[in-house]
């Protein structure tokens, strides 16, 4: 049951703007998780929404990935995104052992997602899209490695500042953050062998109840963006990190 409850939490939270490391590495700690084992849960769950991301996205990534010049935007996404993440990557990992670093973190997404509002609709589509555009989303993309800052909610934050239409800011920060969602995924798989000699019970639990409930993340946060209510999450977020808080203490 704990393992389900993990993939539902991943699931909704990936998508929606509160983080889903964050949440994993604080429920883990509730449910008293060996420390060991709760990178390959986050990697595991990581693999059943990047399969509910392809399956929601599929029409747009064939789209996005016939146009030369949104594919160049991509690979320049890509490229400032792992510069960061391969100069800070062990910094990251200690961090998810570190939750009241993580509840600090959430406070700062709650920042982002509550200037969201001030943003006037911005009239640019992915078409329109530039370098600049591209680099700047790559940059916010890679300090959303680190756990309580939520990837959609900076990278989302980050284009409609830039004067992006809500729609096309939410369909691009997803497609642009595929590969590496693929490549982090790919560079720490080896560690979910962890989980799955634990149990493989365990393990197909997590993958398939984050799947589902990604798909339902993905509506949700839809929804939300094209409404431009992103900040409603932000007072989530803040009760959370002060729960987060009491609970570590």
């Amino acid at each position: 049951m704990q393992y389900i409850i993990l993939g539902i939490i991943q699931g909704l939270t990936e998508f929606l703007p509160v983080s889903s490391s964050g949440h994993l590495v604080l429920f883990s700690k509730l449910f008293s998780i060996d420390k060991s084992q709760v990178l390959p849960i986050i990697i595991v769950c990581h693999l059943g929404t990047l399969f509910a991301l392809l399956v929601f996205f599929i029409r747009d990534i064939l789209k996005a990935f016939r146009d030369l010049v949104t594919v160049g935007q991509i690979m320049v996404v890509t490229l400032a995104t792992g510069i960061i993440a391969l100069i800070g990557r062990r910094f990251f990992e200690q961090l998810f052992q570190s939750p009241d670093f993580v509840c600090l973190a959430l406070l700062v997404t709650a920042i982002f997602l509550i200037s969201t509002p001030k943003f006037k609709r911005g009239t640019r589509t992915i078409e329109a899209l530039n370098i600049k555009d591209a680099f700047w989303l790559g940059i916010s993309q890679g300090f959303a490695i680190i756990p309580g800052i939520s990837r959609s909610g900076i990278t989302i934050f980050t284009l409609l500042a830039r004067g992006v239409k809500p729609e096309a800011a939410f369909k691009f920060s997803f497609i642009a953050g595929i590969p590496v969602f693929v490549g982090s995924f790919l560079l720490e798989a080896g560690k979910i062998q962890v989980l799955f000699e634990a149990g493989r019970l365990n393990f197909w639990l997590a993958l398939i109840s984050s799947f589902v409930f990604g798909l339902l993340g993905l509506f949700i946060l839809r929804r939300a963006v094209k409404k431009l209510r992103l900040h409603y999450f932000a007072y989530y977020l803040i009760l959370a990190s002060i729960i987060g808080f009491v609970i570590i203490k």
